[in-house]
């Protein structure tokens, strides 16, 4: 159930996240915005870290240095979300979005990237994509 919830929350902050970072784009500037964004998010980590006491370096060392890409990542993310966003709009965009990253969640759980536990793509998998595709054509009909 907590997975559930969190991901619900997740789900509201990313469409939120987006709308208030092409807000602030159109007054500020794109890079401006996505240094700041990256820089408070950064602040707020460090701040909690410091109360919390999770981590550790030596795992941090440990892990794929491919694994470090997270963060570059992040910008790859919050770039194409403001402009997904800024040109299509919020829902259509953040229809989209959804569809790709289900599309390579579905790819990454078929066939195990990643270290995760490999699950069999089944038909209805598939069905459910084409269902989300038929009901973004659908939104947008015109």
């Amino acid at each position: 159930m907590t997975g559930i919830l969190y991901s619900i929350v997740a789900g509201l902050i990313v469409a939120m996240q987006g709308v208030v970072n092409t807000r602030l784009s159109e007054k500020a500037g794109f890079w401006l915005t996505n240094a700041f964004v990256h820089g408070s998010g950064f602040a707020v980590s460090l701040l909690i870290l410091a109360i919390m006491r999770d981590g550790s370096a030596g795992g941090l060392m440990q892990a794929s240095k491919a694994y470090w890409l997270g963060g570059v990542m992040g910008v790859g993310i919050v770039f194409a979300v403001m402009k997904g966003m800024g040109t299509l709009g919020p829902s259509y965009s953040v229809a989209l979005l959804m569809i790709a990253q289900l599309i390579f969640a579905l790819l990454i759980d078929s066939f195990g990237w990643f270290g995760t536990r490999a699950v069999p793509f089944t038909w209805n998998k598939a069905a459910g994509i084409a269902i989300m595709i038929a009901g973004i054509l659908v939104m947008k009909w015109k």
